[in-house]
């Protein structure tokens, strides 16, 4: 036991300590920081409402917490209930990776403990934990992940749901599983906590569980709206911002927009406008792909006699709290996935707010002051457009992943699993029929070996049976890598100021093949340079990015080998490579059609098109492809041309003339092709 252990006062006393008090933790004497720490802690809502807190979660199996934003809930119950029970390790479920990370580096400050000791967090593709982790901030995926081995959570005393209000697909399969795990184990302890007043329904799925109410640190907010809709919500928030820096006082400014691109556009022009004006001004983007140090300078203060204007994705609106923020901008847009099971297109759409996100995004400019938010949007579209919350993932998600997960689970009866709000019969068929396909679960729906080792991979279910097939043909080093690179964002940069200097680097990785090649040319030049960073700055390539996929591609290379599938290079690589990516994504193929001009696809004959940034600077009369995004008009991204003798090969029941449910024209393409078919 180290020193002092023994004289730490119990419970809630261990989060208040004394000057000269050891850290009942590491045994070790506080820092000073730690006790300017505590002095701010002390100030939260949350810190009033602490002994509450643990009294509800210690009495009762399940409780639900509702915490408005900025009440501290996220970073101090977890503290408050790690001191009380003393024992045991606590889960902290966070939907965002960035949020994960955030929150347990700042817990660990004030918990005066190294990141990844006693407090750590733990994300798909990285772990920052030690068997001394008492305090583990995840993703609710990864906890899900960990039950595949451990299924009653055996290791935890209290698992604690936070951002509850988000609805992810990994929170809502938590929710039915906690559900079952409880009945068995009656010492655990599980807390659901929210920022949104959605309490009731929490409170129903939970057996009537009690609620405490924590209230935010909230000035007056005068909210304004616009007199008619706005035709480019990205010029208008660029504007607002800009008056607001001219005519406004003091305070900093927070504005929503919806992803990665149009963030660093949105940045850029304010900047240059706000030299114009000789406004000090500090213009900072924020998003989930953008690297750890540079999300971290939205936190600190803005240099005396200047304004903070942070540009950020929803992630602002309940996962991190920004103090200084007086001014808000919010376009009433965001991007969420949306999945159609009848066409089989799961797209990445920019859709309107929830008014709980309107109402979200208008308070974080009362958090020290009163502030003001800028809706660019008319008051009727938010009283008659906006739905009331936004709507569960699990009812707009292709529902493939969540089937195999809850069937490697244990969990055989799907259709009748406690979901909180269950997913659409259409939805649940397709899901069960990709898997049939895919050789996952078979005629009796029960999950096939092959089914089981795709399960043990974090990744899609196309890309685990493209690894299974890989392994088999003797180019898993080589399809790792590609998967790697697709599970990262897109690692080609093209600058504004260098576009043709980007493009030409980027042509020394095509491959006549297509994307799939091309990515795989791209990290092995990577991997073999000598200098990384001088490698990515003369190719254009992030360096962040390549950096993630060379991580990502060593996990899954240790989980395959735990797996004990065969890891070696044979020969007709090409050949073998786009074989076993048709083995995982033979539904995702399109041929061109009778002109020759547009693309549709396999299985409902819809027209697409090659996207714009692939290497592929042909019409290959079939390709497959990674997904599809839609915009103007409905892209395939990540495309590879295919010879169609491969699909017969790879797929008969699916791909055979004579036997398959295709069109007309697709029929005739594959009839020509099989005298080609390998028997």
């Amino acid at each position: 036991m180290p020193k002092g252990r023994s004289r730490s006062p119990p419970g809630l006393q261990r989060v208040d300590a004394g000057p000269g008090d050891t850290n009942w933790l590491t045994g070790r004497t506080y820092s000073k920081r730690f006790f300017e720490i505590l002095k701010s802690r002390r100030k939260l809502p949350c810190w009033q409402k602490r002994q509450e807190a643990v009294d509800m979660v210690q009495k009762h199996q399940s409780s639900v917490l509702i915490g408005e934003t900025g009440s501290g809930k996220t970073t101090q119950v977890p503290q408050f209930l790690l001191a009380e029970f003393g024992s045991g390790k606590i889960a902290v479920t966070q939907p965002r990776r960035v949020a994960a990370m955030s929150v347990a580096s700042r817990v660990a400050q004030e918990m005066d403990v190294e990141l990844g000791q006693e407090v750590g967090y733990l994300i798909r593709f990285e772990d920052m934990t030690s068997e001394s982790t008492r305090l583990k901030y995840m993703t609710d995926g990864m906890l899900l992940r960990e039950c595949q081995t451990d299924p009653l959570m055996s290791q935890y005393s209290v698992i604690i749901l936070d951002e509850a209000h988000e609805r992810t697909l990994s929170t809502d399969i938590l929710f039915g599983l906690l559900k079952e795990v409880l009945q068995r184990r009656p010492e655990l302890r599980c807390l659901v906590m929210s920022a949104t007043l959605e309490a009731e329904k929490f409170q129903e799925y939970w057996s009537g569980a009690p609620l405490l109410r924590i209230p935010g640190r909230m000035f007056p907010v005068e909210t304004f709206f616009t007199l008619r809709p706005e035709k480019d919500y990205l010029a208008a928030a660029v504007e607002t911002c800009c008056l607001i820096n001219v005519h406004e006082g003091p305070g900093d400014i927070l504005c929503f927009l919806c992803g990665e691109e149009e963030i660093e556009k949105a940045c850029a022009e304010i900047e240059g406008r706000a030299e114009e004006t000789g406004k000090n001004t500090l213009v900072l983007p924020l998003y989930s792909s953008l690297p750890m140090n540079q999300q971290r300078r939205v936190f600190p203060p803005a240099p005396e006699g200047a304004r903070k204007i942070i540009v950020a994705t929803n992630i602002a609106e309940t996962s991190l709290t920004i103090d200084g923020v007086v001014f808000v901008v919010d376009p009433g847009l965001f991007k969420q996935m949306l999945y159609n099971p009848r066409t089989h297109v799961e797209s990445l759409l920019v859709s309107p707010i929830s008014k709980a996100s309107a109402m979200q995004r208008a308070g974080r400019a009362g958090r020290t002051r009163p502030g003001k938010c800028f809706r660019l949007y008319t008051l009727e579209t938010f009283e008659k457009e906006l739905p009331e919350s936004t709507y569960p993932e699990i009812i707009r998600s292709n529902l493939s992943a969540v089937v195999i997960s809850l069937k490697k689970l244990g969990v055989d009866d799907i259709v009748h699993f406690d979901f909180m709000e269950p997913p659409s019969p259409e939805a649940m068929m397709r899901a069960l029929e990709m898997l049939h396909f895919l050789g996952a679960i078979d005629d009796e729906g029960d999950l096939t070996d092959v089914g089981s080792r795709m399960a043990d991979f974090p990744v899609d279910p196309h890309l685990s049976r493209t690894i299974i097939a890989a392994s088999e043909r003797a180019c898993l080093t080589e399809v790792l890598a590609i998967i790697a690179m697709l599970s990262v964002p897109p690692p080609f940069s093209r600058p504004r100021y260098a576009q043709k200097a980007a493009d030409r680097a980027h042509k020394h990785f095509a491959s006549g093949y297509g994307d799939h090649l091309s990515l795989l040319n791209a990290f092995q030049a990577y991997v073999s340079s000598g200098s990384k960073t001088q490698f990515c700055q003369e190719n254009f390539l992030s360096e962040r990015n390549m950096k993630q996929a060379e991580n990502v591609r060593k996990q899954l290379a240790s989980i395959a080998r735990k797996a004990k599938l065969e890891d070696a290079s044979g020969e007709m690589l090409t050949h073998s490579i786009r074989r076993a990516f048709i083995e995982g994504f033979f539904m995702q193929c399109a041929h061109l059609d009778e002109s020759g001009k547009h693309y549709l696809t396999v299985r409902d004959q819809q027209m697409v098109a090659i996207h714009p940034s692939s290497f592929l600077q042909h019409k290959p009369e079939w390709v497959l492809y990674h997904e599809t995004v839609v915009t103007d008009r409905c892209y395939m991204r990540n495309a590879t041309t295919i010879p169609p003798e491969m699909l017969i090969e790879a797929s008969p029941k699916f791909y055979h003339p004579e036997r398959c449910k295709l069109h007309e024209h697709a029929r005739k393409i594959l009839r020509r092709a099989l005298p080609r078919v390998k028997s």
